[in-house]
């Protein structure tokens, strides 16, 4: 080989390297900064990119994709001084990459001791059980804290979640016992509450129970003074019907309204649960007179042909005072059977 042919390969082997360092190809979701003699010159995007061979080179390679970055395990105390254990993840995304590259030393580490420190602050000025129970509030101050602060970073902070939160096992079985204990008095209470409506509606019930019998009482009550003022009408009616009779000298009627009662009494003696034997005030003779002026007042009263008579007239002379009587135009009743 001639030393014409070696100086020709090592020239082209020479212009091979020279294209090859002149030439960048940068992965989608990365920026490259691109340096001359260590001082930043430009940014290269995703694609192909040439620069000035063995003058520039490629200083920082920076991730433009959102990462998410691991919180490790801190141990926390509260406002109350009760000691916590918290773990949790930073989502971000870096926005410029000049000032993520630049601005400061390790983006990630600064990132992590960041968003320790701060929820130490923020999680350090609440009590228990605001730890426990707002963990969104937590979650958005963090985040609007260390947001801000990495604003000259070029980084945005997405999101910022805590993963768990866990007291001691001493204030777990401590709240254990309190939950226990809650829902042991809001049982009781509902228990309460039910019985005291159950005893509200029985009340009711019983009230509305009384009103009616009362009402029932007051209507029956009602009733029967109408009925016995019916029964005192009617009553009233047929003595002013033989009063009037006997103003106008009907001495039959005397008979008839003697008579009625005369057999009313009878009839109650005869109803008696404990009559066994009837003994009879007055002979017999009498009673069977008296039904004989009760018929002839009957026949006085509706004529001999059954149909009404407009005025009644006497068919009979009244007894005596010697117990006579004069016979009436009817027929006589059987005596009554000797009592046994």
């Amino acid at each position: 080989m001639t030393i014409a042919a070696i100086l020709f390969a090592a020239l082209a082997l020479l212009a091979v390297m020279f294209v090859f360092s002149a030439v960048i190809v940068v992965r989608q979701g990365y920026e490259y900064t691109i340096e001359r003699f260590g001082r930043y010159t430009k940014t290269a995007p995703p694609g192909f990119t040439l620069i000035m061979p063995f003058v520039d080179r490629v200083g920082r390679r920076v991730n433009m994709m959102e990462q998410v970055l691991d919180i490790p395990g801190q141990e926390i105390i509260t406002k109350d001084n009760a000691m916590v254990s918290v773990d949790g993840v930073v989502f971000f995304q870096v926005l410029d990459p000049v000032k993520a590259a630049y601005e400061v030393s390790d983006l990630y580490r600064a990132l992590l001791q960041l968003t320790t420190t701060n929820l130490r602050t923020v999680m350090g000025s609440m009590d228990l059980d605001e730890t426990l129970s707002k963990r969104d509030e937590i979650n958005a101050r963090l985040l609007s804290v260390v947001d801000h602060a990495t604003v000259a970073w070029g980084v945005k902070l997405t999101r910022v979640e805590l993963k768990d939160i866990r007291p001691p096992a001493d204030i777990v079985n401590a709240m254990g016992r309190q939950m226990k204990a809650e829902r042991e008095k809001r049982a009781l209470i509902l228990e309460s509450e039910g019985q005291r409506a159950s005893e509200i509606l029985k009340a009711e019930g019983q009230k509305q129970s009384q009103i009616l019998q009362a009402e029932g009482r007051r209507e029956s009550a009602f009733r029967d003074a109408e009925a016995r003022e019916r029964a005192a009408e009617a009553e009233a009616t047929a003595t002013r019907v033989v009063s009037d009779a006997i103003a106008g000298g009907e001495a039959l009627a005397i008979n008839y309204f003697v008579a009625q009662k005369y057999v009313e009494a009878v009839g109650k003696f005869a109803t008696s649960p404990n009559a066994k034997t009837i003994l009879f005030p007055v002979e017999a003779t009498q009673l069977i007179g008296t039904l004989g002026g009760i018929g002839a007042l009957a026949k006085a009263a509706l004529g001999d042909d059954g149909t009404p008579a407009s005025v009644i007239t006497p068919r009979a002379k009244a007894p005596s005072r010697s117990g006579t009587r004069t016979s009436v135009p009817t027929t006589t009743p059987q005596p009554p059977a000797e009592p046994a």
